[in-house]
């Protein structure tokens, strides 16, 4: 027959194991998440316009506003060849395909080109018309557009720095700090899906002002769901380094308790 003490100690042993078990778990979850959303930004697979071949073509002046310098582009000429040209769009890069005629009408060739958005041309203003700045300043799209690139590069912070707290419970030998990793990552699954939510009212509201003509269909791509889903894995781990900081916590005060007693 064992002692209340040997039971004790068994049963400590079994809650090490599954507070451990949740740590790794939320730890893979967390890595996922940050691969998934890093993808995510870096591509420009967010929302794709499949063009139809009658009006797959661009003019000169609207293909030579989207290879021109964002801040000097007329955002509806801008938009028109994204439109026309089976356009991609990313947090930080756009790309069209032009449909390049030889002398033989059934030679063609497609050429991508891609521009980069830097840090500033993130902060450009949206009218309320867009391509006219005689119009009033669109405060939502506006806002909207600068959420949406702001909001990952918080989240994949706030991993980061969760992270490095629970490197530091590790180091101590503490499932404490896993509660402050839990909560970042709480906040990070917050900012991506907040993400996701401004990059699609800011499509919504921009094809609503400026509607696709018809023959052009819009459809959100393999990066959009990768930050969709990303959202929900920081959750997840979040929740499961919380588990794990309270559980132990609550556990190993009554057991203290009990060897006390």
């Amino acid at each position: 027959m064992q002692c209340p003490l040997q039971l004790v100690d068994q049963e400590a042993a079994t809650m090490d194991n599954r507070f451990a078990t949740a740590l790794v778990i939320g730890s893979v979850l967390s890595l996922l998440s940050v691969i998934y959303l890093s993808a995510a930004v870096g591509t420009v697979s967010w929302y794709h316009y499949a063009t139809s071949p009658v009006l797959a073509n661009v003019s000169d002046t609207a293909e030579h506003e989207f290879k021109n310098e964002p801040e000097k582009a007329n955002e509806k000429a801008y938009t028109d060849a994204l439109y026309h040209c089976n356009g991609s769009l990313g947090l930080w890069q756009q790309c069209i395909t032009v449909t390049q005629q030889h002398y033989d009408p059934d030679d063609s060739s497609s050429k991508l080109h891609c521009v980069s958005l830097s840090f500033s041309d993130q902060f450009l203003e949206k009218y309320s018309q867009p391509g006219n700045h005689n119009t009033e300043i669109d405060l939502i799209r506006t806002y909207l557009w600068r959420c949406q690139f702001l909001l990952p590069l918080v989240a994949l912070g706030l991993i980061f720095f969760g992270a490095i707290v629970g490197l530091a419970g590790c180091v101590c030998r503490s499932l404490y700090p896993a509660l402050g990793t839990g909560a970042l990552h709480l906040l990070a699954g917050v900012c991506t899906m907040g993400a996701v939510l401004c990059f699609s009212s800011g499509m919504y509201m921009l094809q609503k002002s400026l509607p696709p003509p018809p023959g052009v269909r819009g459809e959100y791509g393999w990066s959009f769901c990768l930050a969709c889903v990303s959202s929900p894995l920081q959750i997840m781990a979040g929740a499961l380094f919380l588990w794990a900081s309270r559980a132990s916590r609550k556990e190993y005060s009554l057991m203290k308790a009990y060897r006390v007693a």
